[in-house]
C-alpha cells in the first residue's frame, strides 16, 4: 500500500472493522444502498466519465457507477485491503470490466493530475485526519470543472438509529465539526473545509432512505452488536444482543428491520 498518514484509521480497517464489513458486505449495503440513487443522480454521471469513488469499501457504489459510465469507467480507492478484495471479487462476479480498486490514503494517495470527471464517496470521506488537505487532494485529481458528491453522516437524533442508541447506556457524542463520523454534520463546517480546499459552488441539504437492518430484531440485533463502534464501546454480551433485540424489534415490519435514516448530501466543483 502506499504512504499513508491516516495511521488510525488504517489500522482499523485493515483489522476487525475492514473483516467485518467485508464478511458482511451485503448487509453493509442493506444498510446504506437507499441512498445510493441520491448519490449518483448527485453526481450527474455521464456515459463516458472518468469516476474516483473516495472510500469505496466492498465497492458498490463504485460499480453502480461504473455501469453509468460505460464508456468511461470507475476507480475505487480505500484503505482497507479485506474490502479492496471484497470490491474486486464482487466485480468480477458481477462482470463490471470497466472498474479498478487501489489501495491508498485518499489525503496523500497520488492521482494524476485532472484525471477524474467526478468524484465522490459514501459515508467514506468524514475520517481525514486533515480534511481541507485531502480534499486539496482530490480537488487535483479533478478537470476543471469537474464534480464533487459526498453523503455524510449526521448526528443519530436526526434518524430512527437515535432511538435504538437511547436503549444503550449514555456515551458522549463525537463532536461536530472535528476527525469521526459527524465531522462533516455541519454544512457551516463543510463549507469551510472544501472551500479552503479550493472547491466552489459548494450546497448541501438532508436526504433520507430507510435503512434495513436484518430479518427480524434478533437477526438485526446481533448484526448491530458486531458493528465496530458498537462493539468497541459496548463489548458482545448476551445482554447487549437483548437490549438491541428489543429496541430493533419496534422497527420490525413487512419481513425486516426497517429505520428512517437521514444523511447530509454535499455537493461542489472544481
Amino acid at each position: 500500500m502506499a504512504d499513508v498518514v491516516n495511521t488510525h484509521q488504517a489500522e482499523a480497517w485493515n483489522g476487525y472493522e475492514g473483516e467485518h464489513w467485508a464478511g458482511h458486505h451485503g448487509r453493509y449495503d442493506a444498510v446504506n444502498g437507499g441512498f445510493n440513487d441520491a448519490l449518483l443522480d448527485a453526481a450527474a454521471i455521464g456515459p463516458r466519465d472518468r469516476v474516483l469513488d473516495i472510500g469505496c469499501g466492498n465497492g458498490q457504489v463504485t460499480r453502480l457507477a461504473a455501469r453509468r459510465a460505460r464508456l468511461g469507467g470507475a476507480t475505487g480507492v480505500d484503505l482497507s485491503g479485506p474490502m479492496l478484495d471484497r470490491a474486486r471479487s464482487l466485480a468480477k462476479e458481477e462482470d463490471v470490466a470497466n472498474v479498478t480498486f487501489e489501495q491508498g490514503d485518499a489525503q496523500i494517495h497520488p492521482f494524476p493530475d485532472g484525471a477524474f470527471d467526478v468524484a465522490m464517496s459514501r459515508f467514506g470521506a468524514m475520517f481525514f485526519a486533515d480534511p481541507v488537505a485531502a480534499f486539496g487532494n482530490v480537488r487535483r485529481a479533478l478537470r476543471e470543472g469537474g464534480r464533487l458528491a459526498l453523503l455524510v453522516m449526521t448526528p443519530p437524533g436526526q434518524s430512527d438509529l437515535g432511538t435504538v442508541f437511547e436503549a444503550l447506556p449514555k456515551l458522549a457524542e463525537p463532536p461536530i465539526g472535528h476527525r469521526g463520523p459527524l465531522s462533516l454534520a455541519d454544512p457551516d463546517r463543510v463549507r469551510e473545509v472544501l472551500e479552503g480546499a479550493g472547491f466552489r459552488d459548494v450546497n448541501t441539504h438532508l436526504v433520507d432512505a430507510e435503512q434495513i437492518w436484518g430479518r427480524d430484531g434478533r437477526d438485526a440485533a446481533e448484526f448491530f452488536a458486531g458493528w465496530g463502534p458498537i462493539r468497541f464501546n459496548y463489548g458482545a454480551s448476551g445482554e447487549l444482543v437483548d437490549t438491541l433485540t428489543e429496541a430493533l424489534g419496534r422497527f420490525e415490519r413487512d419481513g425486516a428491520v426497517r429505520l428512517r435514516s437521514t444523511a447530509r448530501l454535499v455537493r461542489a466543483r472544481r
